[in-house]
Order: structure tokens, then sequence, then C-alpha cells
């Protein structure tokens, strides 16, 4: 289990703390089909410019969210920088733990970056998995990773690769996806663990990290 926050989680956490922060003002292997989807639907929209640029990050970030969230959101860089000061009490940044594929030029897709949209109880469920440590919640929450991830293994929290994974026909490549994160773990566990099914399904199950994976539209355009 990951034992330090992230940059930008930490950030975000004293963001959603109302703590004034300044506005920086500056700036895995898929099928031909998945990626002609991912062009199709998720890069709609794409700047063309450098992923490093703060445009960029920006629009991929935002976009891990719908817009009627993401177009209001605090956008936060991998480093904890604010992008873009938002209004509604929601914050977009990338979210993956492993190291940018080049780190030279910046994410190498969304995708990659596996941006997520969060509120501040939503931030607390983070915390606390980053901490290994049990999440103290008010209400349920919401995360957002319209983008996906690149992989996770659905019974084990944190493996980072399909091949550390015990058991590899659980590991899961997400397509867009809403998270709900319970204040009590208790409440998903009429839930199925069958990722397969098209239906919400329960991640980390019989943990205190677990939570519930919904997902939405090309959802499984990772999987083999």
């Amino acid at each position: 289990m990951k034992s330090v926050l992230y940059p930008a989680l930490a950030a975000a956490l004293v963001l959603t703390a109302c703590v004034d922060v300044e506005i920086n003002e500056g700036g895995a292997e898929h099928s031909d089909a998945a990626v002609h989807s991912e062009d199709m639907h998720i890069h709609s929209g794409e700047p063309d410019a450098s992923h490093l640029s703060a445009e960029w990050q920006i629009w991929a970030y935002s976009t891990a969210g719908p817009s009627f969230i993401g177009d209001n959101a605090t956008i936060m860089g991998v480093d904890g920088t604010v992008l873009r000061e938002g209004s509604n009490g929601w914050t977009c940044m990338p979210g993956n733990p492993r190291p940018m594929s080049d780190p030279e030029n910046g994410w190498a897709s969304a995708h990659e970056a596996m941006p997520v949209c969060a509120d501040a109880e939503s931030f607390k469920w983070m915390d606390a998995y980053m901490t290994n440590s049990t999440p103290v919640m008010e209400r349920d929450a919401f995360m957002w990773m319209l983008h996906g991830d690149m992989g996770e293994d659905n019974t084990t929290p944190g493996v980072m690769t399909k091949a550390d994974a015990a058991d590899p026909s659980q590991w899961i490549e997400s397509g867009p996806h809403l998270m709900l994160m319970p204040k009590d773990p208790e409440s998903l566990s009429a839930f199925t663990t069958d990722f397969t099914s098209g239906a919400p399904y329960v991640m980390f199950a019989d943990t205190m990290w677990a939570h519930l994976m919904i997902p939405m539209e090309d959802y499984y355009m990772y999987q083999n």
C-alpha cells in the first residue's frame, strides 16, 4: 500500500480545507478498435498543445468529469499547482500513482494520467487510501473518472501491474466510470464483485477501501 500522498492530493486536501492558493498563470497497449473508440468519444475537443502545457492539462483533467462538473472545477497539476481555480467545490487532477511513461513530454494521454474529479468528502476517502488508514466520512461520496484508469486488481488494493496480481483474471484496465465511496463499506455487501457483467460492482471487497464501480459507455474498451 502506498504510504505518502501525491503532491497533487496533498494540495487538494489543503484546497478543500478552504486555504487560499495562488493560481499559476503559466502554464498500456490497446487494440486498434479501443484506440479508435477512445479517439471518437474521449478525445473530442482535445487541444493541439504540449501535454505539459496548462491548456492540455486543464482539458485532460477537467474532462474526467461531466461538463457540468468539470467546467467549473478547480484543476490541479501533478505537483499540486493550481492550473485553474474553480467555483463549485470539485477538484479535478491526475490520479495515476505510476510515473509518466515519457516525463519530458508529459502524460502520453488523458487515460495514462488517470484524472479524477472529486469533492471534499471524496478526498477524505482518497487520503485514507493513500495513507493506509480507515476512511472517516460524513456521507457517501462520488468520484468521476471518465478517462478510465491504467489497471487495478479488483480484489487487492495497491497492486500496480497485472504481473503482480495474485490472480491475473481479477485485473481490469477500466474505461469511463463513476465511483461511489461509501461512508459504510458494509452498505455495499449486496452488490456483486464480478466486473464482467456491466453492472455496478464492488472493488476491494471486504477491505476498508471497498467502493462501488459504476461502468459508463466504453468501460471495457481496454480489456482484451
